[in-house]
């Protein structure tokens, strides 16, 4: 399920003349803004590549010791991907881009075989259990599709978003994702996919068509690279995603900040990453959905807001990036306005930690919207409830810095519950 995307009204922007502190400028905050950005995408794309090794090994030595090491590059690629999603938002280079990489839900039968309980057709989705690892032709739109040779090109032309359904999702992390766990049977009760290493093994295939599994896992892992490596382009010395923003009017680019901040805090994360799934109790709509690694992904985007906020990134090796930021402009204007959205930020960080903590001590995210489930429901709720606080503390920055007309992505799930079904 994805919503509708909003489009700020950036020609209605107004921006008084700022008393801001001595040494930090509007343009200053945003020079850093895209620093920030070129570190973030640039570990992100240093931890792909870490997977994309494993993965390799993965294939060349099928074993379960291989298969766990590529699932462990892949949560540990998570964690820098996740913080940049802060991005998306007012940014339409990442957000152009971003489906190619993060697109989810994903009806994975369109990829792979899987259980009978899934089902078999969709009134949604004509290619719900195409199993392109298993066919070499596809109907797709009443055409008959050669996916004999599994190709970058295969994967991101013809069949991702193939038959303009969004749920065929063909590339990106999830993809991978699922390749390498597989299917969660286990709804709201414990444990994760349990894909065996035989899947890949040529030699003791367990489910048949291992040579072409690990043709896709290898192609999407390397799409993710390519991927990766063009957004950190992007936002280097003489990108067009830094141009954007550190040229041109001043309004408009420290509006895309707060755009980023809101639109991932209220609709998008508080929304449909987890007041929709709490709703319907559905493990379904949890991000992280085949590896259970949902409780990071939401605590990696509430400290990806933050980060934007306060200027401060700390990289995968340790070292801080910090600089001019949007909190030093706020504070500028109204100290008590800054200090309150940074109180918010760290409360909705601490109530993911809880989340986090729950999660690491064995009840996963998904046992935790499952129904019944009154403890772990409240601890998301917590969660939730934090973020729309915090929404609304950026929104008095916003009104502090005398910006007006930033429309945030909304969600039915918090705006019109009574259409959730």
């Amino acid at each position: 399920m994805k919503f509708t995307r909003l489009i700020s009204l950036l020609s209605a922007l107004v921006l008084s003349a700022p008393s801001f502190a001595a040494n930090v400028t509007p343009q200053a905050v945003m020079d850093h803004y895209a620093d920030l950005a070129h570190a973030m995408y640039a570990d992100s794309l240093t931890t792909a590549k870490q997977l994309q090794k494993a993965v390799n090994q993965l294939i060349t030595k099928p074993t379960e010791t291989n298969l766990q090491a590529a699932k462990d590059a892949w949560v540990t690629a998570r964690h820098p991907y996740q913080q940049t999603e802060a991005y998306r938002f007012g940014n339409a280079i990442v957000d152009d881009w971003e489906g190619k990489v993060n697109a989810w839900p994903l009806d994975e039968g369109m990829i792979d075989y899987v259980a009978a309980s899934y089902g078999w057709d969709s009134d949604e989705n004509p290619l719900y259990t195409a199993n392109i690892i298993a066919n070499k032709t596809l109907t797709i739109a009443g055409e008959r599709v050669n996916v004999s040779e599994i190709t970058k090109t295969l994967l991101t032309d013809t069949l991702h978003e193939a038959d303009d359904v969004e749920a065929n999702v063909a590339t990106g992390y999830h993809a991978v994702e699922f390749l390498l766990w597989g299917q969660d049977l286990n709804g709201t009760g414990p444990g994760a996919g349990a894909r065996p290493a035989s899947d890949f093994d040529t030699q003791n295939c367990s489910w048949g068509n291992c040579d072409r599994r690990a043709a896709y896992l290898q192609t999407v892992t390397d799409l993710l690279i390519d991927d990766l490596q063009w957004m950190v382009q992007q936002w280097s010395a003489h990108g067009d995603a830094r141009r954007a923003v550190t040229t041109g009017d001043l309004r408009s680019n420290l509006a895309t900040i707060f755009t980023g901040m809101g639109s991932l805090s209220y609709g998008e994360l508080a929304g449909e990453r987890m007041k929709l799934g709490l709703m319907l109790h559905d493990p379904e709509e949890e991000h992280d959905c085949f590896s259970d690694n949902t409780h990071w992904s939401h605590y990696n985007d509430a400290l990806g807001i933050k980060n934007v906020y306060t200027g401060s990134y700390t990289r995968i090796d340790g070292r801080k990036v910090e600089g001019p930021s949007l909190s030093d402009l706020v504070a500028a204007k109204n100290a008590r306005v800054d200090a309150t959205l940074r109180q918010r930020l760290n409360t909705t960080l601490a109530k993911m930690q809880v989340l986090v903590d729950t999660a690491e001590n064995g009840e996963a995210y998904d046992q935790m919207i499952g129904e019944g489930n009154t403890s772990g429901n409240a601890k998301v709720k917590a969660a939730v409830d934090a973020l729309v606080a915090q929404t609304k503390a950026i929104e008095n920055a916003i009104n502090a810095m005398d910006l007006s007309a930033i429309a945030f992505e909304g969600s039915d799930s918090l705006d019109a519950p009574y259409k959730v079904q």
